[in-house]
């Protein structure tokens, strides 16, 4: 099996790249994946590869990445991964099919059968580096538990900012309001200033995404490496 792999990513592996050095010298980086992309990639190559899905569109306008299309991959000998995003709702949904997934929004979506899917949505750029125009939700909750860890902020206060989020778009759920958000509720400014500046500790999907390419599972001869969350 050609150990190369080929990357599905956007917005993740803009976070990714910002928040890590990254080793993508050996891997063919795609575009978010859209239906379709998979049937192109078995016709196109000579023999078996590896598919990592992390970032995919899924809006009316461009169908997202199919389970037919996958499980002929896998029925083809392909190693297909699903990781952080689109890929993580794939790799728990096709999980007892073949598809392998990695890291803890993975995790999350098989420990959670009603873990929606837009948690780990968001609103992009069109174009490289298809960088982010607001927050998913895992995010978000991932650091309001940590407020509420260290006292900063009641549970109570907690689940009202999370239960308006998910009332939401998934477009809407930026940074600036939840800003907001905390405000209405009186949180001090001043006791979040280094939660604000170190919020890159709470993007998942980000972190998934450092940990699988930091691993490499796709070249473990012994059939890959079980999920890890991080």
């Amino acid at each position: 099996m050609d150990p190369r792999c080929l990357l599905y990513a956007g917005p993740t592996l803009h976070r990714a790249m910002a928040m890590a050095r990254l080793p993508l010298g050996d891997l063919a980086i795609l575009p978010p994946i859209r239906r379709g992309d998979v049937d192109r990639a078995i016709r196109s190559a000579r023999e078996p590869g590896v598919l990592a899905i992390v970032d995919g569109y899924f809006h009316l306008q461009v169908l997202a990445v199919g389970h037919a299309e996958i499980r002929r991959a896998l029925s083809a000998g392909w190693q297909v991964w699903g990781v952080a995003s689109m890929g993580a709702i794939r790799g728990s949904e096709m999980r007892d099919m073949g598809m392998r997934g990695w890291g803890r929004a993975f995790e999350t979506y098989c420990a959670d059968p009603a873990f929606r899917d837009d948690e780990v949505s968001l609103l992009h750029e069109q174009d490289p580096p298809y960088r982010e125009l607001s927050e998913p939700l895992l995010h978000i909750r991932a650091a309001l538990d940590d407020l509420v860890a260290d006292d900063t902020l009641t549970p109570a206060v907690r689940d009202a900012i999370v239960s308006d989020l998910m009332e939401r778009w998934f477009g809407e759920r930026t940074l600036v309001l939840l800003r907001k958000l905390l405000q209405d509720h009186q949180v001090p400014g001043e006791r979040l200033a280094p939660w604000w500046a170190g919020f890159d500790k709470y993007r998942v999907k980000a972190h998934d995404l450092i940990s699988f390419l930091a691993a490499r599972p796709w070249l473990d001869r012994r059939g890959g490496s079980p999920p890890i969350p991080v």
